[in-house]
């Protein structure tokens, strides 16, 4: 992985938001992690992103919320993420380059939810969470299809909340880590290492941003 371009804090509504840079030379555009309600963005699909695609054209901002930069443990309601997502939009859209919205769990939500009104050319969901585990019932199919711009689904084969196939048809794309849990984590009995498993991941967001630029 390449060194870190830089990293700033930006306030918002919420409360102070941190945005970690990992600079493409010639960027083609930008694309914006957030992270879910159970970690940060060290999940290792994140920092996968980060380490591959400046190296295809693709500056990565990693966005950490103002509850985490807080140090709070519990993230806040759907309302309050939505808020510091926004509240970071400006210094995204500082390179003057086209952005696409993205996050991972929680993260993906977010962006689902505000890729329309912000202006994202595309969005990526990592794990979207399409349900409570064991509650499909209770299914939030709707943020992903009214996200109103190309979508990209990257869900893993054993995900508790929602796996590949619980996902309605629409307008996005969907592919699927083999044996993976919500975490992208694989049980050693499926014989796949985590090198495989997230260049499942990179190839297809590389893939992705790759349509979304051309």
């Amino acid at each position: 992985m390449g060194g870190v371009s830089r990293a700033e804090i930006v306030e918002t509504e919420a409360g102070d938001a941190r945005v970690t840079w990992w600079a493409a030379r010639n960027a083609r555009g930008v694309l914006a992690l957030g992270h879910g309600a159970g970690g940060g963005t060290e999940a290792r699909d994140l920092r996968a992103l980060a380490g591959v695609l400046p190296s295809h054209g693709v500056t990565v901002a990693l966005v950490e919320q103002p509850w985490r930069v807080a140090g709070k443990k519990v993230a806040p309601a759907p309302r309050t993420l939505d808020t510091g997502w926004r509240g970071v939009w400006p210094a995204l859209a500082g390179a003057g380059l086209p952005i696409a919205s993205g996050g991972r769990s929680a993260g993906a939500r977010v962006a689902c939810r505000t890729a329309a009104e912000l202006g994202a050319v595309g969005v990526l969901a990592l794990s979207f969470p399409l349900h409570p585990p064991g509650r499909p019932e209770r299914s939030r199919a709707q943020e992903l299809l009214g996200a109103g711009v190309p979508a990209l689904v990257v869900q893993g084969g054993n995900d508790p909340f929602g796996r590949p196939d619980e996902f309605p048809d629409g307008a996005y794309e969907l592919v699927e880590v083999p044996h993976a849990d919500h975490g992208f984590a694989v049980p050693k009995r499926a014989g796949v290492g985590e090198a495989e498993t997230l260049k499942v991941i990179t190839d297809a967001v590389t893939a992705f941003t790759r349509r979304l630029w051309e």
